[in-house]
């Protein structure tokens, strides 16, 4: 039939007799015709549902630009160090639900007088635990999984157990000043399959704030 289109132009009165497995199952017969309506019915519904996704993802983009606005806000309103990196905490809590965040800065990325806490940390760069996270560094952009128990108990501490994935975001070029993480109990809020280009816009804001 692929080879001969005009057969049905020479054989009309077949179109009406063929019939065909209805694709719903039951064991009954439909015209080629009625097939044909149904085939291009299930592919109005796949475009229906792709366009609905699009949709869904532009309009969390939108909310999600709008917290990193906000977090903007926040941080060029900072009028000194501390002010930043409670700025940086209260972005993260309030706009974007990641409560279980630790900014963890070298001595060149943490502002004066600024005051360790649990949301707070800052160690030396050359310091052992901060070198596991090498290759977050040399990659230079944001990711996204599970880590190691001892990287995760590092960040986290004693809440590390209930961590189950995290955003890792390095700070400055290839992490010189620090790196962010968020942890989800959740196995997979912050999967390595998920988008990373919004942390990437957060950490700018944070490494620009921290600068």
């Amino acid at each position: 039939l692929a080879a001969t289109p005009e057969f049905f132009d020479r054989h009309a009165q077949l179109l009406s007799k063929i019939r065909l497995p209805d694709a719903r199952g039951g064991g009954t017969t439909v015209s080629l015709l009625e097939r044909q309506v149904e085939v291009l019915r299930e592919r109005n519904r796949q475009l229906e549902r792709k366009v609905k996704d699009f949709v869904d993802v532009a309009r969390e983009n939108d909310a999600l630009g709008a917290r990193v606005l906000s977090m903007a806000r926040r941080l060029i309103a900072a009028p000194d160090g501390a002010a930043v990196i409670g700025a940086i905490e209260a972005a993260l809590r309030e706009d974007f639900d990641a409560a279980q965040s630790v900014l963890v800065l070298t001595p060149a990325g943490a502002p004066p007088g600024a005051v360790e806490s649990r949301f707070l940390r800052v160690v030396a760069a050359e310091a052992p635990d901060l070198r596991s996270f090498e290759t977050l560094f040399s990659a230079g952009k944001p990711r996204c999984g599970q880590l190691r128990d001892s990287q995760r108990e590092f960040l986290f501490g004693a809440d590390a157990p209930e961590v189950g994935s995290v955003a890792l975001v390095p700070l400055g070029s290839k992490g010189s000043l620090g790196l962010l993480a968020c942890g989800s109990h959740d196995l997979q809020r912050f999967n390595p399959t998920m988008s990373t280009d919004f942390l990437a816009h957060i950490g700018e804001l944070i490494a620009a704030a921290l600068a």
